[in-house]
């Protein structure tokens, strides 16, 4: 972490005080530490190093960073250095949002940086460790194939995270040890393996011309194996253009840049004899087993519940009953204040108990300017009928085994639409599955079987982090029964299902 110099200030003491002091910070941002690790980590008669920030208002803000990264260089080089300069690439950090979306524990205890390795019974006698903490650390611990050596076991039990990065069995290739080949040759042969089984399972003459980026996020990357990942950059080739373009120059592939600067695969030769005898890979145990359990695990839809917040031309009103601008009520909730409004404030019709006066925060609350001098009373229903409708609107969305997750504002329905494309191709467009915890990878899978036609997923124009999926030819009906039937969304929460092609007609 570098911080210019002038908005932090670094000293050193061994002042007790700041000790202490220090001490009590680190045990309460850390409840799990007991006394002896809180002692540990800030010793009583060491010299401390102090570093404080300055906000732009000018608090002192001391630092005590947590984070999970990528190291930049090997541990003995770490060390060689001095611990000094640039040594990680942050990730994640304790108690961001990827921590407030997880079960919210502590982290956990990690082992000081040591150059020799530490000896088998030595480990076994200094590390006391409860289960919890063990269950921890085995989940920041690479798991990799154990070697039948146990002098190579040590050794890649040692390996730091960029040694890891760089080893080819780390980051999802997994070789065979004996394999000499480079990162790059592998890489090389990966991307190749899923360009071809793209061709061979998943490309259609109906789906040319194809976009080479639609190609890529939506048919290449969905073959690449279970734990492998697949970086173009990481090959000999570097970008997708080049890479299409050796294709192209064995004759496999043609590609022709329809319009300017973007370019589309318009023809394959099926018959070339790197995909005739291309061999599609079995799906590994690991993949088998995630199939399985989600299986077991069905998709269940989110509990949709409207909400209502007091906008500040309200406050007045809900004052009484403790609440201000910008709080989230139920329906139920509101009802009860405005029944309870009423009869506290002597508002209820003594000869008609169905009509409440309405008394002037009442008037300027729900009433128009039109009938400010009209309107001096109203009937219960269309007293809180009003009432709600003022009301800005809100929801909560909660999800099975989830917290509740509150949201301002309307939630956006599932979007159906109808679009023509090239060659007056008419295809299906779905937008705002993920507001409903549907993955469109997912989705599209599923109507590429479902419907036997090509799928794409690609980003949802206006939309920031949101993805839409587009199925060739008019198949609301097949997705309405996906959503409504299998899936068992409300009717309300879709849009567009009336799209759906008339029975008898072609579609």
């Amino acid at each position: 972490m570098r911080i210019p110099s002038k908005a932090c200030r670094s000293t050193k003491s061994t002042d007790p005080r700041e000790l202490r002091k220090l001490r009590a910070d680190v045990t309460a941002a850390f409840p799990a530490l007991g006394t002896d690790q809180a002692s540990e980590l800030v010793p009583g008669k060491e010299e401390l190093s102090i570093v404080k920030l300055y906000a732009h208002r000018g608090d002192a803000v001391t630092v005590a960073p947590v984070a999970i990264g990528v190291a930049a260089m090997s541990t003995s080089e770490m060390l060689t250095s001095g611990l000094k300069g640039r040594g990680f690439s942050v990730l994640h950090t304790y108690e961001d949002h990827l921590w407030r979306s997880g079960d919210k524990s502590s982290p956990p205890f990690i082992a000081p940086l040591t150059l020799d390795p530490p000896d088998v019974s030595e480990e076994k006698g200094s590390v006391q460790a409860g289960p919890a903490l063990q269950d921890d650390m085995r989940r920041l611990t690479l798991e990799g194939k154990e070697e039948e050596n146990g002098e190579d076991q040590q050794m890649c039990g040692e390996k730091t995270l960029p040694e890891a990065s760089e080893d080819p069995g780390v980051g999802g290739l997994n070789p065979d040890p004996a394999d000499s080949k480079t990162l790059q040759e592998q890489m090389d042969e990966l991307l190749q393996q899923c360009f071809l089984h793209a061709l061979k399972c998943r490309i259609k003459k109906t789906d040319f011309p194809l976009l080479t980026s639609t190609f890529l996020g939506s048919h290449v990357f969905s073959c690449c194996p279970e734990g492998r990942q697949l970086d173009i950059k990481k090959s000999s080739y570097k970008k997708l253009s080049k890479f299409l373009q050796q294709m192209q120059q064995e004759q496999i592939i043609q590609v022709k840049e329809l319009s300017k600067g973007v370019e589309s695969i318009v023809a394959v030769d099926w018959k070339h004899p790197r995909i005739t005898s291309f061999v599609i890979p079995e799906p590994s145990p690991t993949s088998q087993t995630i199939q399985e359990g989600s299986r077991e695990q069905p998709y269940h839809p989110p509990d949709i519940k409207p909400l209502y917040c007091v906008p500040a031309s309200m406050s007045l009103l809900f004052q009484e009953s403790g609440h201000k601008k910008g709080s989230i009520l139920e329906g139920s909730e509101v009802r009860m204040i405005i029944i309870n409004y009423a009869k506290k404030n002597d508002l209820v019709d003594a000869n008609n108990k169905n009509l409440v006066h309405l008394d002037p925060i009442l008037c300027d609350c729900i009433l128009e300017k039109s009938e400010q001098h009209t309107v001096m009373k109203l009937p219960w229903d269309s007293l809180l009928t009003r009432c709600l409708e003022k009301l800005q609107p809100a929801y909560q969305v909660t999800f099975p085994g989830q917290e509740p997750i509150v949201k301002k504002g309307k939630i956006c329905p599932i979007d159906i639409t109808l679009a023509q494309r090239s060659y007056n191709k008419k295809v299906t467009v779905v937008r705002n599955l993920e507001a409903y915890g549907l993955d469109p990878c997912t989705v599209a899978a599923t109507l590429q079987q479902r419907c036997q036609a090509s799928t794409t997923v690609t980003p949802a124009p206006g939309a920031k982090d949101s993805l839409q999926v587009q199925i060739q030819g008019n198949q609301v009906h097949h997705l309405g029964r996906l959503l409504l039937e299998e899936y068992q969304l409300p009717r309300k929460h879709i849009q567009g299902l009336e799209k759906a092609p008339k029975p008898g007609k072609k579609k």
